[in-house]
């Protein structure tokens, strides 16, 4: 799950940190979730967190810590889609099944020339079936491994190394491209959607007013400053009041701009504009928000825009780099 949408080398510290943590299904099937999230921290896609823990329930509970040995039955497990199912049965229980993903994709496209878009279903079944023909039935993990290191490595999506390439051999793409780099072929993107929000730190009395995620989606779990998008005609001060009030049911008093964060996602980026204050008219607050201190909020997970906002506000040095720019 971690190397799903991760690249290996950024995968292995949290594969290692979360191993210590929960060394056996059961200790993750019962592990509470701010501490998985707090573990996960960083490493994105939060979805796959709540996912891992499911899974580890799903198994402890029902199937008696084993794992299900096919596809079709891995598949389901929550968050288990065709890839992780298929790389499962093929490395853990030698099920001669192709687990295809990006790079091994990309690998096939390149080796039998393709030039329709793998994005797409039929040219997907087409690479799907050149692969299952050299899949070796006694080895089918080492093979499916050796296809996704060979396209992490080597056959990259630019500047492919294909003079050290063990297949370029047969590689339909080198041996008749002047820059097999240009396949697989890849349709222009529109560009990610950028949103302009605003958020509220509140301060009382060494405190910060924080609040958790909780409605299903991105960042479920996680601690944020209150805050949104502003309505139509609405300004950026406003509407951190507003979102202030309808999210908490408190009101601030003065507010004062104290810089900008900056921050991509995979399918969009965010321009969050920070404003610092102090309450005005305290009210009980929702189950999800709490006041928190330095030590209080280190403890609990956050989403990296956060981490940048809290550097931005001198709360928490070692919170991690932020790129955040404060205003002048």
């Amino acid at each position: 799950m971690l190397l799903q949408q991760t690249r290996v080398a950024q995968a292995v510290p949290y594969y290692e940190r979360l191993l210590r943590r929960y060394p056996s299904l059961r200790s993750l099937a019962g592990a509470r979730t701010d501490e998985l999230l707090k573990l996960w921290e960083g490493a994105g896609y939060y979805h796959r967190a709540w996912n891992l823990h499911a899974t580890a329930q799903e198994l402890v509970g029902r199937q008696g810590g084993r794992f299900p040995r096919t596809p079709a039955a891995l598949e389901q497990l929550p968050g288990v889609g065709p890839y992780i199912a298929r790389a499962i049965a093929s490395l853990a229980f030698g099920v001669p099944v192709v687990a295809l993903e990006a790079n091994g994709l990309r690998v096939a496209a390149r080796l039998t020339g393709e030039r329709g878009d793998v994005r797409t279903a039929k040219v997907r079944q087409r690479l799907l079936r050149f692969l299952e023909h050299e899949l070796p039935r006694e080895a089918p993990g080492a093979f499916n491994e050796a296809l996704m290191e060979l396209g992490e490595t080597v056959c990259t999506s630019h500047a492919p190394q294909c003079r050290v390439c063990p297949l370029g051999y047969r590689c339909a793409a080198f041996q008749t491209l002047a820059d097999p780099g240009r396949l697989p072929t890849r349709r222009r993107r529109p560009p990610k959607p950028h949103h302009v929000a605003a958020i509220v730190a509140l301060e009382r009395g060494g405190r910060w007013l924080m609040q958790r995620r909780v409605e299903p989606g991105l960042l479920r779990g996680l601690w944020e400053f209150p805050g949104g998008r502003p309505e139509a005609g609405e300004s950026l001060l406003a509407a951190a009041r507003r979102e202030l009030r309808e999210e908490t049911g408190v009101r601030a008093g003065t507010l004062r701009p104290v810089g900008t964060v900056h921050h991509a996602y995979s399918h969009f980026s965010v321009e969050l504009h920070v404003y610092r204050g102090t309450v005005r008219r305290a009210s009980p607050l929702p189950a999800n928000a709490r006041w928190l201190g330095p030590e209080d909020i280190r403890r609990h997970p956050l989403p990296r825009a956060t981490v940048k906002a809290l550097r931005l506000l001198g709360i928490g040095e070692s919170l991690g780099r932020s790129k955040a720019r404060p205003t002048r």
